[in-house]
């Protein structure tokens, strides 16, 4: 009953006596793992201290609510986060006072609203909303509780949350403009705290008088976005809904302040958190994936570096199994205390980006880490499972060793690519190619061209011995005659053993072929914004807001017109925003002059005419209309966020949508339907004779009275759209630096046990006169050339997988994507990737270069 037990003792002492005698040999995998970790474990505490932050955000702003009454339907165009409701009676607020069980009701009127702030430039808009609404008077319905100051009471005097001031240099009784987006003159009377805190996390809020947030924030008086409720002593939140219902109108609906909060939190983890969390953990299961690499070799070189110590064991007994077992229990030793240590780390990496995000003007919430234990086991199984695995072949390698391979000489490992990999390589290559070429080209994928690219990385890693004798040998060609016999020796040292060569450097191209891959795709994208702005502006200024997310208030829409009456301008239109049903669905209108629209951006070939619209017509594009099964003449029914339903007349059906939108109607046909009216961009258009200089002057005169609005000419526009791309870009090249940490450990830690393995060598070497210097410069340069091969090698996989990428959203998408390959950025990937194969390179130079001459020669 007990021998498997006293079978396994004398595998677990073999294996941690190996591990405590060899144990600086297995420093890289450990850093590795840990590195990996550490960065899903971290990760995942962010996501659920994000999750548990908004979830008590919400329910501190609802905590003093016990019913929210609202529109039953919302209106949710493609791509949006949140529904549009239409607005609720005001007048309704004395009906549910009368309700037995309510303490209170008042209305809630919200809207966009951007403070200006002492310096003139606007508070926020960087992605969390700035909001403006009526300062509630009732302490226990409003979440913003007055810290100095008083409440507004009279028209222009506003409270502000005590952060925006901050921001903003704002001190109370200063005065300043509120964009609304009108600009509104106003006073802080006073400043507001969110329970306890500055602010609703990264929000800006201004309260305001209700008759000024029904002047500035709505359509037109008498309504709310919804109305708050207080229950009286001894009525729940649930009983007190069920009292409301019968004396709602139609159309309008009572929920209770814990699901209003509810709601809230999933809208946020359903969209935002759960793209942000993958986002993250894509780049965690890159610096894994590299880790594998860099964890196999070294345990590739480890056992074959103990060939004869495996050996000895297998002549004094141990079975194949005990051998293969003591080293899969080395594996799991380094795992399990790297994962552990991984989990400290972890939290440690919540902890920084917590404070991190914050600070660059994302919204998240601010409270304690939230560490559950689903989000610690994971990072600690996978750590393991990824070591033990990675460990696995390597072990059972070590089982195979023979007994009689104790009487060799040497051990050193001189494997070379087999046949068998190099035609399994070509035929994933093969595949990999044709479901590529078939999921951009003849079925548009984005599922198959996936799949092709995850085989064509399949097909490199396979490839990887049988191509890096070439690559090594065309690469350090130069070697021979830049460097002598320095550069001969490095690179027979690179070629000797080419599967050691290709595992070595395949950490460091995935790291690089996800580097190019972003850099590709990037560049594409911001070709393709200016291949938009090119080709469907035709004005030759661009008046816009420098916000983005759901920050800003957006254009007064009697901007427009305003710059129209300059004399030196020809054109100006104003592109605002709806939202409405069509056929059933929710779709976003451009709000517009549709005549000016066509003079301004090219609509491609427009069937119909634009020009007559009216109240009742609709101009759409002709993938909407191939969709709907619509044609010039046909009607279709529009039903918008206050209920209403109309029939609009299809009058043009117009080619391009890029700047446009696919749908569009005029502002008198919007007008009864909007809630707070504004746009998004003014196109203006000079007169002949007047120079883009002193028309862009005329038009900033005008603009200036209308707060921060940004003019800009074709090209700046263009180069500012695509703006955001290079903060992407910054963001990913900061999450990849772990990879290519990791995978540059992984080369450090090669040549490390490399220098081991050739210990007698390098002794002879110095013996018949090679300098320290020479020999650390045959390591350093055969360091580069590991470099160099994973480089070349990660720029043609990234560029292809860039090039995949943007071919199948073109293909799958209404737009045009534009390809383009940026040179100098992947001129200077492939610069510092060779660099930091040099950099690699120096530790293990300098313990070769400190070897002593003759203890070497007479190694065993």
């Amino acid at each position: 009953m007990n021998s498997r037990p006293r079978a396994l003792r004398p595998t677990l002492r073999i294996g941690l006596s190996s591990l405590r005698a060899h144990r600086r040999r297995f420093a890289g995998t450990f850093l590795a793992v840990f590195l990996g970790v550490a960065f899903l474990a971290g990760t995942l505490v962010m996501g659920d201290t994000l999750r548990a932050g908004f979830d008590t955000m919400f329910g501190e702003a609802t905590s003093g609510t016990d019913a929210v009454v609202r529109s039953a339907d919302a209106i949710t165009a493609p791509g949006e986060s949140a529904g549009v409701r239409r607005p609720v009676p005001t007048e309704l607020v004395k009906t549910l006072e009368r309700v037995p069980g309510v303490a209170a009701a008042a209305p809630d009127i919200q809207g966009a609203g951007q403070l200006i702030g002492a310096d003139g430039e606007p508070v926020g808009g960087k992605g969390p909303p700035t909001v403006a609404g009526n300062w509630i008077t009732d302490p226990k319905l409003n979440p913003y509780q007055l810290a100095e100051g008083r409440a507004p009471v009279m028209s222009g005097e506003v409270v502000v949350n005590r952060g925006t001031a901050e921001k903003g240099g704002l001190n109370i009784g200063d005065t300043t403009i509120l964009r609304t987006p009108d600009p509104v003159r106003v006073t802080i009377v006073g400043l507001a705290t969110f329970a306890g805190e500055d602010g609703m996390a990264q929000v800006t809020f201004t309260g305001m008088t209700r008759a000024d947030a029904e002047r500035y924030l709505t359509a037109r008086p008498g309504e709310a976005a919804t109305i708050l409720v207080r229950a009286g002593p001894g009525i729940g939140p649930r009983e007190l809904v069920d009292r409301l219902t019968p004396v709602l109108p139609g159309g309008v609906e009572a929920i209770t302040g814990q699901q209003s909060a509810e709601e809230n939190t999933e809208m946020i983890s359903s969209r935002f958190l759960t793209v942000f969390t993958l986002f993250l953990l894509v780049f965690s299961g890159v610096a894994i994936l590299v880790a594998t690499f860099s964890i196999h070799n070294t345990f590739a070189i480890v056992i074959a570096q103990r060939t004869r110590e495996n050996a000895l064991l297998r002549t004094l007994g141990a079975s194949r199994r005990q051998i293969g077992a003591a080293t899969l229990m080395e594996a799991s030793a380094v795992g399990v205390t790297a994962s552990i240590a991984g989990l400290a780390g972890g939290i440690g990496v919540a902890a920084g980006l917590q404070a991190l995000f914050p600070a660059i003007g994302f919204p998240f919430p601010e409270g304690d880490l939230v560490i559950s234990l689903p989000s610690m086991l994971l990072p600690l199984a996978v750590g393991t499972v990824v070591c033990l695995g990675s460990a696995l072949l390597p072990a059972v390698r070590a089982g195979r060793t023979a007994p009689l391979a104790a009487l060799r000489e040497t051990a050193v490992d001189q494997s070379d690519a087999s046949p068998v990999r190099a035609v399994i390589g070509a035929g994933l290559g093969a595949l990999a190619i044709a479901m590529t070429l078939t999921g951009v080209l003849l079925s548009p994928s984005l599922w198959l061209a996936g799949l092709g690219a995850v085989l064509a990385l399949a097909a490199f890693v396979v490839l990887g011995p049988v191509a890096s004798t070439t690559a090594v040998r065309v690469l350090g060609g130069p070697l021979d005659r830049l460097r002598g016999v320095t550069g001969r020796l490095a690179r027979r040292n690179a070629l000797r053993s080419p599967k050691r060569t290709a595992a070595t450097a395949s950490a460091l191209m995935i790291g690089v072929a996800v580097v190019s891959l972003f850099t590709v795709f990037g560049a594409s994208l911001k070709a393709t914004t200016d291949q938009t702005v090119s080709r469907s502006f035709a004005g030759e200024v661009a008046v816009s807001t420098p916000s983005f997310g759901a920050g800003g208030s957006g254009l007064s829409p009697r901007l427009a017109p305003a710059i129209a009456q300059r004399p030196e301008v020809a054109d100006a239109v104003g592109l605002g925003r709806g939202v409405a049903e069509v056929g059933g669905r929710g779709r976003a209108l451009t709000v517009t002059d549709p005549a000016v629209l066509a003079r301004l951006f090219d609509l491609g070939h427009i069937r119909g005419s634009l020009d007559s619209l009216g109240t009742d017509g609709i101009a759409v594009t002709e993938a909407e209309a191939d969709r709907q099964g619509l044609k010039t003449g046909d009607t279709t029914r529009l039903t918008f966020t206050d209920g209403e339903k109309e029939n609009f007349t299809v009058r043009a059906v117009y080619g391009r949508s890029e700047l446009a939108g696919d749908y569009v109607i005029t502002r008198a046909a919007w007008a009864p339907h909007r809630i707070q009216d504004s746009d998004t961009l003014i196109a203006v258009s000079f007169r002949d004779g007047v120079g883009t200089g002193a028309g862009k002057a005329a038009v900033e005169q005008v603009a200036e009275r209308y707060g921060d609005s940004e003019v800009q000419t074709r090209d700046e526009f263009a180069r500012s759209s695509a703006g955001g791309i290079d903060m992407m870009l910054t963001l990913v090249y900061a999450l990849l630096a772990l990879a290519v940490l990791i995978a540059l450990l992984g080369i450090a830690n090669t040549l490390t046990l490399a220098i081991h393995e050739r210990t007698r060598e390098l002794g002879l070497l110095r013996a018949v006169g090679q300098t320290r210097a020479q020999l650390r410069a045959m390591v350093r340069w055969e360091s580069v050339l590991v470099a160099a091969f994973a480089t070349v090698g990660g720029l043609a996989l990234g560029g292809f997988l860039g090039w995949v990428l943007v071919k199948a959203s073109d293909g799958t998408s209404d737009s045009d994507f534009a390809f383009a390959l940026p040179p100098t950025q992947l001129v200077i990937v492939a610069l510092v990737g060779i660099a930091a194969g040099a950099l690699a390179g120096l530790r293990p130079a300098r313990r070769a270069a400190r070897l002593d001459v003759l203890r070497p020669v007479a190694t065993e």
